[in-house]
């Protein structure tokens, strides 16, 4: 080949170094490019086919080497619909191939980036700096899995999300073993259960069909009294009603035509000659006067007098309600006004409601069990409260159990005989260890309605241990979890990008919901996709079909990087400068050379 094959190599070689200059300078003008990846430059030796003994260095070619595999630094972004890709795999992308109304016209070819600068149009599209539209699957609202597998250009119109109605409320929460109730005494045993004799004529508020309790005893202390005697001590069953200063009576007398009336039974106070239990003299003595409030009263107990303080009993066959038109004389007995000692148990079978005249009685002896906001089926918010009532107390004795009674109010404003709350009519029963026994897991409130909104049965989930019964000092309920699933209708505010690779959609009502599973695909030969502009990639046979499934990971709010490292294009570039100046010397010299034989000529 001789000179001039030295000339055309030469020529060759200024050729590929220009090639690799063109690289290097794309490279370098890309260094900033969202996720782009940098061409490198193979050369490639052109060998004639010779003799073994005259092989020749032969020329060269060059080709372009894509860097498609090699991932860029990972950037965090403001934006929350900007997304990188943090391992294998590209973003699948349409490009519209025309417009029409403004609305884009896609062509339906696939193509691949990594740039991942997706914001919003006012269309409703994710579309990257380069003018791609992403590609995902939607998101089934119902089952929350993607609905399909074969990607297509995402949509986000700001439609409303439709309301849902409370289906089911988690519910945990620890009753305290003893409830500090208004009305509970805690030197009374069972004073802090409910009381359903105290509740109107043909209402208990205890789940349905539970048998009214037996009646019991209840009494009634007065304060301490002294007598007139000198020095004064206190009052004994032996201290008349009325007499002398300094002796044994009672401070203020009752006088004749004075009454006592024992609920609507009257004992009068006659000079002398009282006959029966409706008349007693005003000289007779303490112990007289409880003798015939207990005949009157019918009570087995009898009432007593210690230390000056009288107790009187209501027995079993009706509450206590004492007074006297003598309210000195009353006072020196140790009572004001009307002395009351209302029963304990009785009331009727139960019914598991409680009206709004017995408001007030069921707050007294009971206690709240939190809130939350429900909706039906509109969305239309509503307050759901509970209370908790202890029906039963294993300190009891024998025969007893730890017994509690859940309550929802239906009526805030209910009066007279509106219903005001509803018993869940379950008997929530408890061992000594504190644990539900039997377990109650869930509870459904069948066809509820609060406050005139229907909120067809939601179910409340307690769960096997989801509800306790330990001792607490504060004495109520402590709420750890109240939650529901129910939401009011909401419009799309925005959009962003999880962690598991999806599109988020945050609504006007709090609501976030995945809307699509973003399309990450992979290929078997990466580095032989097809580059086209705005950092996107078709497929081609070398590269193969796309395929999902096994790439990396999603970052939101974040961006890659190009790949290109400055430092390195700069060192190539000095080397390419080089190699192309030793080509021109070889030109030169080629050219003297050729000169020297032409000289030769003449």
């Amino acid at each position: 080949m001789g000179i001039f094959g030295a000339l055309t190599t030469a020529v060759g070689g200024l050729r590929a170094q220009s090639y690799a200059l063109e690289n290097v300078s794309g490279n370098i003008a890309n260094s900033q490019t969202t996720a782009f990846k940098r061409i490198d430059t193979s050369f490639l030796d052109l060998i004639p086919q010779t003799a073994s003994t005259q092989q020749l260095a032969g020329g060269v070619t060059t080709q372009s080497r894509s860097t498609n595999s090699v991932q860029g630094d990972v950037q965090t972004a403001s934006v929350a619909t900007f997304m990188a890709i943090n391992g294998a795999g590209f973003f699948a992308v349409q490009k519209p191939g025309t417009f029409t109304d403004g609305t884009p016209v896609f062509d339906g070819v696939d193509r691949y980036t990594r740039r991942g600068d997706f914001q919003l149009d006012k269309s409703g599209y994710l579309v990257n700096g380069a003018g791609y539209y992403l590609e995902g699957v939607p998101i089934d609202p119902t089952t929350g899995n993607p609905s399909g597998s074969s990607p297509q250009v995402l949509k986000f119109q700001n439609d409303f999300l439709p309301a849902q109605q409370t289906t089911k409320i988690d519910y945990r929460a620890n009753l305290a073993s003893y409830p500090l109730t208004t009305k509970h005494d805690t030197s009374v045993k069972g004073s802090e259960l409910i009381a359903p004799g105290s509740f109107s004529p043909g209402y208990n508020p205890l789940t349905v069909g539970t048998p009214p309790a037996p009646y019991t005893d209840s009494s009634v202390s007065g304060t301490v009294q002294n007598n007139k005697a000198t020095p004064s001590v206190a009052n004994t069953l032996a201290t008349t009603l009325s007499g002398a200063a300094g002796t044994d009576s009672i401070s203020a007398d009752f006088v004749a035509g004075n009454t006592i009336t024992v609920n609507n039974q009257t004992i009068t106070f006659m000079a002398s000659g009282a006959v029966g239990n409706n008349q007693i003299n005003v000289g007779d003595t303490i112990q007289t006067l409880l003798g015939k409030i207990d005949a009157l009263q019918g009570t087995g107990t009898a009432s007593t007098i210690t230390n000056g303080s009288i107790t009187l009993h209501s027995g079993t066959a009706a509450d206590l309600s004492i007074t006297s038109n003598n309210t000195a004389a009353f006072a020196a007995l140790g009572f004001t006004g009307t002395a009351t000692a209302t029963r304990g148990g009785g009331g009727t079978i139960g019914t598991g409601q409680v009206i709004g005249n017995d408001n007030s009685a069921f707050l007294d002896q009971s206690v709240a069990g939190g809130a939350v906001t429900t909706y039906d089926v509109s969305g239309a918010p509503v307050n759901l409260q509970f209370r908790w009532a202890k029906t039963d107390s294993s300190a009891l004795g024998p025969g007893h159990t730890d017994t509690w009674n859940m309550f929802y109010q239906v009526n805030p404003n209910a009066t007279g005989t509106q219903v005001g709350w509803q018993n869940v009519n379950i008997n929530f029963t408890f061992s000594a260890a504190g644990q539900m026994s039997p377990a109650v897991p869930s509870i459904t409130l069948t066809n509820a309605v609060v406050n005139g909104v229907a909120l067809g049965s939601p179910v409340i989930n307690f769960g096997t241990g989801g509800v306790t019964q330990f001792a607490d000092a504060n004495g109520n309920v402590q709420v750890n979890q109240i939650q529901q699933d129910g939401f009011p209708a909401g419009q799309l505010v925005s959009v962003g990008v999880s962690t598991n690779g999806r599109i988020v959609g945050n609504y006007s009502n709090g609501r976030n919901l995945d809307l699509a599973e973003i399309s990450i695909a992979t290929f078997n030969g990466t580095n032989f996709l097809k580059r086209v502009n705005g950092g996107a990639f078709e497929v081609t046979d070398e590269s193969g079909g796309a395929l999902y499934g096994k790439a990396g990971t999603i970052v939101g709010s974040s961006l890659e990087g190009s790949n290109t490292d400055i430092a390195d294009e700069f060192t190539k570039l000095i080397v390419t400068q080089q190699a192309y100046s030793a080509n021109t010397k070889v030109i030169t010299t080629s050219n003297t050379m050729v000169q020297d034989l032409l000289n030769v000529l003449r």
